[in-house]
């Protein structure tokens, strides 16, 4: 069965890197448009923060994504983030995080934490930006960010090739201080070249960004154990029990 540590079978040739389909007609986009005009999509509304940053695989640490995470508020502790691989107009949907306060995280069961990340290292390095958003504007977000955790899934791994969204979602992890920890630095230049900003010197501007006063060690578990995490698919006996009598 499916697993997030293994490639699944090839997908279908198809040139470029948008899914296998045909292209959309004219018609289809003004469909699209009428309905966006008549329904609310208030969900979609709420997403006020577009954040760029970047992911490793718990289950394979030397594989590192840049992401586009964009951000909704339910409330002052708990974010959830549609994640993108890119910003542009053609950007596939890879994934999903939600982003908890230190005092929801700590409520979590122990078990709970291990699939979980600090944001600390990544916004106090730089790594973590708002594009286009001044520092100055985006400095009270960084402040709340660096004492959050996430959980990340990644449902579409297109760094290995995938047309589609295929096998079993993957856990990932967040940039940290050690060495798998480590983003390559080839990224990090690309994405400050897009957007014509230094990580370096972000970092130099965070030096005062407080620390949270203690990380939960449950929390990027695989920098104490050593250990990463797949999801492998497996067939089970279906529950038969009818919803009603």
């Amino acid at each position: 069965m499916a697993s997030s540590d293994k490639s699944p079978e090839p997908t279908p040739p198809y040139g470029g890197e948008q899914p296998p389909g045909k292209p959309m007609t004219m018609k289809q986009h003004v469909l699209d448009k009428g309905t966006a005009m008549m329904q609310s999509l208030k969900p979609i509304k709420q997403m006020s923060q577009h954040v760029c940053t970047f992911a490793l695989y718990s289950h394979d640490m030397p594989r590192q994504i840049e992401t586009h995470h964009y951000v909704s508020r339910l409330n002052q502790d708990f974010l959830q983030c549609a994640v993108y691989d890119s910003d542009d107009s053609t950007a596939r949907l890879i994934g999903v995080e939600y982003i908890v306060s230190d005092k929801i995280f700590e409520a979590l069961p122990l078990e709970e934490q291990k699939l979980w990340h600090s944001h600390a290292y990544e916004v106090k390095s730089g790594l973590w930006v708002n594009p286009r958003v001044p520092e100055m504007i985006g400095r009270p977000e960084l402040e709340n960010m660096a004492k959050t955790y996430g959980k990340f899934w990644c449902t579409w791994q297109v760094d290995r090739g995938d047309r589609l969204p295929l096998g079993a979602p993957a856990l990932m992890m967040s940039p940290q201080a050690v060495n798998l920890g480590m983003v390559r630095p080839d990224l990090v230049q690309k994405r400050d070249d897009k957007y014509n900003i230094s990580t370096d010197a972000l970092k130099q501007s965070r030096v005062e960004i407080d620390e949270p006063e203690w990380i939960s060690p449950q929390a990027d578990y695989w920098k104490q154990h050593a250990k990463g995490f797949a999801v492998d698919i497996q067939s089970s006996e279906m529950k038969k029990r009818a919803p009603f009598p």
